[in-house]
């Protein structure tokens, strides 16, 4: 049993007062030794003086918060350790070309990513989901947790104003270093959410390999391919010569010489982005292990029904007294 407010239960011993005073006598007498001594009275006095102090007693009990301790329950269910890495680059604002197809005329990636997800995210209720939002450089949104109103909070913050660079090298490590302190439930995955690619240096790529291996992490790419765009897919792409591979198509390459689960999708609008969204879901789901909390009972309403209780007694015991004659 612990206290919400553990200091008003110094204030206990005032409940005692009642037993201090002495009854008032509406009426005075002379001499008290023409009256015969009554037990009854003195008895029925001295209960009530003990119901208002355990009126008072229990109104102190109560406002101090008395509640037991939550308690940690491990639950198998089915589910994943999820984080979220979201592209933030100012290209995220733009429209889909297709974006009529979805019924919402005009609707920005950004926009379209963050309505996907957020119902994804109130499907799955058994996971953790960590975010991280990246453009020039990375943003810590969600260390891995099970609030599910934090993590919808971190998603409708993540569309803020937006920067002209695409640093995807730190978003990969911000999000990996996540699941470092966490412990492995069983099923892990990254999320990477872009409209493009990423140039990665060989030291970030050695990281992020090595880190996914140790980790034991499956990472989805899902591309919010532009307009015109060349497809991470082309396999019969050659660049011009002394020209390096898009950005978007080395990356890819990168990904698919991972040791660890690696899948690619490819968006154009709205649908193919919840179709993507929707094969992640049902890829994720195997068994995990997680805590389940159950909240502390809170005593207080019982404490304030006893002193009510009380006090109507005294009411009531007020209204039943003999008046004194005139």
């Amino acid at each position: 049993m612990s206290f919400v407010h553990l200091w008003l239960l110094f204030l206990l011993p005032l409940s005692l007062i009642p037993l201090l005073l002495e009854r008032q006598h509406s009426r005075s007498y002379s001499w008290l030794g023409l009256l015969p001594r009554d037990r009854l009275s003195d008895l029925l006095g001295l209960l009530l003086k003990i119901l208002a102090a355990l009126a008072l007693f229990f109104m102190t009990l109560g406002v101090a918060g008395p509640v037991t301790d939550a308690q940690y329950i491990e639950r198998i269910g089915q589910g994943a350790q999820l984080v979220l890495i979201i592209d933030r680059s100012a290209s995220m604002d733009d429209p889909f070309s297709g974006a009529e197809s979805s019924g919402v005329a005009g609707e920005s990636k950004a926009g379209a990513a963050e309505r996907l997800i957020t119902r994804f995210v109130k499907e799955r209720t058994n996971d953790m989901f960590g975010m991280v939002t990246f453009s020039n450089s990375a943003i810590h949104a969600l260390p891995l947790n099970d609030n599910r109103d934090a993590i919808l909070a971190a998603i409708r913050a993540a569309g803020g104003a937006a920067l002209f660079q695409t640093n995807i090298g730190s978003g990969l490590t911000s999000g990996l270093a996540q699941f470092d302190k966490t412990p492995d439930s069983g099923s892990r995955a990254i999320i990477l959410l872009s409209d493009g690619g990423g140039r990665i240096g060989a030291n970030i790529q050695q990281k992020v390999r090595d880190w996914l291996e140790r980790m034991n992490v499956t990472l989805y790419w899902i591309v919010l391919r532009q307009p015109g765009a060349i497809s991470i897919f082309d396999t019969s792409f050659k660049p011009p010569e002394d020209k390096p591979l898009p950005p978007s198509i080395e990356l890819n390459e990168f990904f698919k010489t991972l040791n660890t689960g690696y899948q690619a999708y490819e968006a154009e609008d709205p649908k193919s982005l919840a179709a993507a969204i929707e094969d992640i879901n049902r890829k994720e789901k195997k068994p995990i292990r997680y805590m389940e909390e159950i909240p502390g009972r809170d005593y207080s309403p019982y404490c304030y029904a006893l002193a009510a209780c009380l006090l109507a007694l005294l009411l009531a015991a007020k209204f039943i007294e003999v008046r004194t004659w005139h």
